[in-house]
């Protein structure tokens, strides 16, 4: 009988990740590694930084190269989608209407750009989460002296308004909360942010977007009529020192624009899981496991988890969690498999071949964003926070440290200008919640040296 392939649905970080760790594991059987692009694996963090800058060219993204990947023996469907999951049976089928059962599924799908009604039909108007649209702003911003309206002061529109002005470029950064990244962050960075956005000369409106306004399209373009401002509702306000201004005067302001990035946030990629045995309520629903349901797993930005140590279920969108939780959900669902006896064993493998256990997926989550030449690192849970207290190291040295606390516990830390031993030292401290005032203690021993 045919062993059914392992099915491995997103050609992302995630995705190769689970690939990879699927044989290592020991999984000799066919390998699928569906993407929804036609690229082959590649990194996204430098789309909003070096690529974008032009310090990068697309090849040096790749996360593998063809040869590096042929040792896998993938079935490697690039520029195809999955449009469709059968639960009960494990069956895919893709946007070509082929379909078939799976012996198990890693679900690595990630998330897509938010964007504005209307907004796909004017040029000049920029989503930033593929390469292809990467490529496509870069060029855009060549030459310098345009006029480029962000739109979204999270972190991806941080990054690419810091880009942008270093490559010359008049910018406005546009946010619905008064401090930029105060939702990852907290006020209290958000705000020493806002200052080194300033001192670049990047100017800060707060306000929501109430549409754009165009011009007739070039006849040598796309045909598409093309963006010359954004209006904020309101009025909008210019984003004050980190005091809330409120809503400005009546009526609509605008921003004259030549380019716009709408970095509003995105969405789990899981309007193709349609099955009602699958939670798809902001991302694909998991166990502590990264199980969704038997013999189907998810893993990176499209998986929501019942972290173990903090005690609720978690959605990470960041790199480091990506590569992390596709391995471990490979493991698992191998793990799964073989108790099922469905494993097709490894050469040489016998009946003395090592016991596979299912476990946790519990790490220290972390991210990092690079503005100018600040580089900020964050281990632990930095959102959500209901207790903030951030420490200016030395201002000129632009060194800052900030701990991040809920229901009385230390759950987070960010740092910037520290030196990799104390950075070290830093998620020690956080990788299980202590107390507040523990954590405290603790994190000013580790950075009173040096």
């Amino acid at each position: 009988m045919t062993t059914r392939p392992i099915a491995v649905v997103g050609a992302s970080a995630a995705g190769l990740a689970a690939a990879e760790a699927l044989r290592r594991g020991g999984w000799r059987g066919p390998l699928t590694l569906i993407g929804a692009e036609p690229h082959l694996p590649y990194d996204r963090p430098p789309l909003s930084k070096q690529l974008l800058h032009g310090a990068w060219e697309p090849d040096r993204l790749r996360l593998r190269t063809e040869d590096q990947l042929a040792p896998l023996d993938l079935d490697l469907r690039l520029g195809t989608r999955a449009t469709g999951l059968d639960v009960a049976t494990r069956t895919l089928t893709l946007d070509g209407g082929e379909q078939f059962g799976c012996a198990g599924v890693i679900i690595a799908t990630g998330v897509a750009a938010r964007t504005l009604p209307g907004a796909d039909r004017i040029a000049g108007v920029h989503t930033l989460r593929t390469l292809d649209e990467a490529l496509a702003l870069r060029a855009r911003l060549a030459g310098g002296g345009r006029r480029l309206v962000v739109v979204g002061n999270g972190v991806l529109g941080c990054e690419a308004a810091a880009v942008a002005r270093e490559l010359g470029h008049e910018v406005t950064l546009v946010g619905i909360e008064e401090t930029p990244m105060a939702a990852a962050v907290g006020t209290e960075v958000g705000a020493l942010l806002a200052a080194e956005h300033r001192a670049r000369g990047v100017r800060l409106r707060t306000g929501v977007v109430d549409g754009f306004e165009t011009a007739p399209a070039d006849p040598a373009g796309t045909g598409a009529p093309r963006v010359t401002a954004v209006r904020l509702a309101n009025g909008g306000t210019p984003a004050s020192e980190g005091v809330a201004t409120g809503g400005g005067g009546g009526g609509a302001s605008r921003l004259p624009a030549d380019l716009v990035l709408l970095a509003i946030g995105s969405r789990p990629a899981v309007e193709w899981l349609a099955d009602p045995a699958l939670d798809t309520t902001d991302g694909l629903r998991c166990d502590a496991y990264c199980a969704a349901a038997p013999g189907i797993y998810a893993a990176g930005d499209v998986a929501r988890w019942d972290h173990p140590v903090h005690g609720r279920p978690l959605r990470f969108e960041h790199r480091m969690n990506a590569t992390e939780q596709g391995m471990a959900a490979a493991r698992n669902l191998l793990a799964e498999l073989a108790e099922a006896a469905t494993v097709p064993a490894a050469p040489g493998a016998g009946d003395d071949a090592p016991t596979q256990e299912r476990r946790p997926f519990a790490p220290v989550p972390y991210f990092w964003s690079d503005q100018y030449d600040l580089k900020l690192q964050a281990y632990g849970l930095t959102a959500g926070a209901d207790r903030v207290e951030a420490t200016v190291l030395d201002r000129a040295e632009r060194r800052l440290l900030a701990l991040y606390g809920r229901d009385g516990r230390a759950v987070g830390v960010l740092a910037a200008g520290l030196p990799p031993r104390q950075l070290r030292a830093l998620r020690a401290v956080i990788a299980t919640p202590l107390p507040w005032e523990e954590a405290r203690e603790r994190i000013g021993a580790a950075t009173a040296a040096g």
